[in-house]
């Protein structure tokens, strides 16, 4: 228990030291390459962010645990908009760029709705059952590789450069490479250290294995992104903050579910509530519409993706006792 107590306090500042490394370093690739930021965020900290929901999909898949590999793409991409920038914005207001409205957030719900039409086969498709098969995986990858070309599109015009240009980088190109290196490291391992001794203690203390996998698990893989965007906030780097959380939920459905099932086949007998996938694609038209009204997430707004979570989050846990 003593030794589970210290492995989570010490995940905890790996945890939000990573995070402050990871923050600096992306945002000093930026300046060296006189690059937007929020290309940055939406590629090497939204892909970094997201290391610890692909090795969990991976992982599911070799056991042919499916229903965790949903899981993990649904719960991450509710919680990275609900919890994530609902905090984040509780701190400061998120202002966000118009390319972000007109360009990133439109593809965020058309990713989201192409992956709720592909796993709903009963409802839409007329099938026997609700499946994702190696073609739907195939689908995704090909949705995906849209938004990769959108991304190269950004890298080759600089289209989105701003003052950032002026500001001088903390890092050099190659201490920021490095210490990128080493942000990610830190922000898969002090997760993964948390998550494990929280478990163990859960066990300890008598928490079954089910409210563990609803709460410590699914809050667990989301925790790189929470602590990366608080950060983020904290320091005034609000395009790293909301790319982010943008790139990851677009990264969740086109890596981290399209290339497990694209490599280790089919997910049959899916089961899943409504409910998840409503309240999936609610927090990302809100997203789009919160950003549309003022250019801005506000500390109102975020205080309604916390109630929406916390509601939501209650039903999940009560629903399974």
């Amino acid at each position: 228990m003593i030794l589970n107590l210290i492995i989570l306090i010490v995940g905890f500042v790996i945890l939000v030291k990573g995070a402050d490394v990871f923050v600096d370093a992306a945002s000093s690739l930026a300046k060296n390459f006189h690059l937007s930021k929020m290309l940055i965020a939406l590629t090497i900290v939204a892909f970094g962010t997201s290391a610890p929901e692909f090795a969990v999909s991976i992982k599911a898949m070799i056991s042919q645990t499916g229903d965790i590999v949903l899981g993990n793409v649904i719960g991450s991409n509710i919680l990275n908009i609900l919890l994530i920038l609902g905090a984040s914005s509780c701190i400061h207001a998120l202002n966000v760029k118009s390319a972000t409205i007109k360009k990133e957030l439109p593809i965020t719900m058309l990713i989201t709705t192409l992956f709720i039409i592909l796993i709903n086969d009963v409802f839409l498709g007329n099938g026997s059952e609700n499946m994702l098969t190696r073609s739907d995986g195939l689908i995704i990858l090909l949705f995906f590789s849209i938004f990769i070309y959108y991304l190269f599109t950004i890298m080759k015009n600089k289209t989105d450069n701003n003052s950032d240009e002026d500001e001088k980088p903390k890092y050099n190109i190659l201490l920021s490479f490095i210490f990128t290196i080493l942000g990610i490291i830190c922000l898969v391992f002090g997760s993964n250290a948390v998550v494990d001794s929280a478990s163990e203690i859960a066990k300890i203390i008598g928490v079954s294995e089910r409210v563990i996998a609803l709460t410590i698990i699914a809050l667990g893989t989301s925790l790189p992104e929470l602590v990366t965007s608080i950060v983020a906030t904290k320091k005034g780097e609000y395009d790293i903050a909301i790319g982010n959380v943008v790139g990851s939920n677009i990264f969740n459905i086109g890596i981290v579910l399209g290339i497990p099932i694209t490599i280790f086949g089919s997910i049959h007998h899916i089961t899943f509530n409504s409910i998840d996938l409503l309240i999936m694609i609610l927090s990302a038209i809100l997203l789009f519409l919160f950003s549309f009204k003022d250019h801005k997430i506000s500390r109102k707004q975020g205080i309604i993706f916390l109630i929406i979570f916390i509601v939501y989050y209650t039903h999940v846990i009560l629903s399974s006792l």
